[in-house]
């Protein structure tokens, strides 16, 4: 399957639910409801003509306006990669977890929690695992979290 037919696919089978981004250098790129992520991602495990069996990466992007999660997806029987992306709002960023779909989402959207502040509903195991258990001190990959004893630089 082409990109192009992959691209027509999902527009097809998603209509309205998806955006497509030109963005995507390699893979097509769709911007998505944060409230369609679960079924979406089912579908596109469930489909048999796509059978997304691999969530390859799950990781956030801050861009000081908003947030971006940013979805990975492979189907490695049948040799395609699309990514999705879900915008959601600086405060009180929430999304549901898609480990229903894959398990190994789980670490992924725990570092989301841990590191970016973002609300991940339904996951069975929100708990920290890379910074100390008794940590208060922000989230470190958002763009105005400063580390104790860090000066930031001035922009140019």
């Amino acid at each position: 399957m082409t990109r192009e037919e992959l691209t027509q696919h999902i527009i097809g089978k998603f209509g309205g639910r998806v955006i497509h981004l030109e963005a995507g250098k390699y893979d097509p790129l769709f911007e998505i409801k944060a409230e369609d992520i679960v079924d979406i991602c089912r579908q596109l495990k469930e489909d048999p003509y796509l059978s997304f069996d691999y969530l390859a990466n799950l990781g956030g992007v801050d861009t000081t306006e908003h947030f971006e999660v940013v979805y990975n997806l492979a189907s490695v029987f049948k040799k395609l990669r699309v990514d999705l992306k879900v915008i959601l709002p600086y405060d009180r960023a929430e999304i549901d977890s898609v480990i229903e779909v894959w398990p190994s989402a789980n670490w992924y959207e725990r570092e989301l929690w841990e590191l970016y502040g973002i609300n991940v509903r339904n996951h069975p195991n929100l708990t920290r695992f890379l910074l100390p258990d008794d940590w208060d001190q922000g989230y470190p990959m958002r763009k105005d979290w400063d580390a104790p004893d860090f000066i930031r630089m001035p922009e140019r």
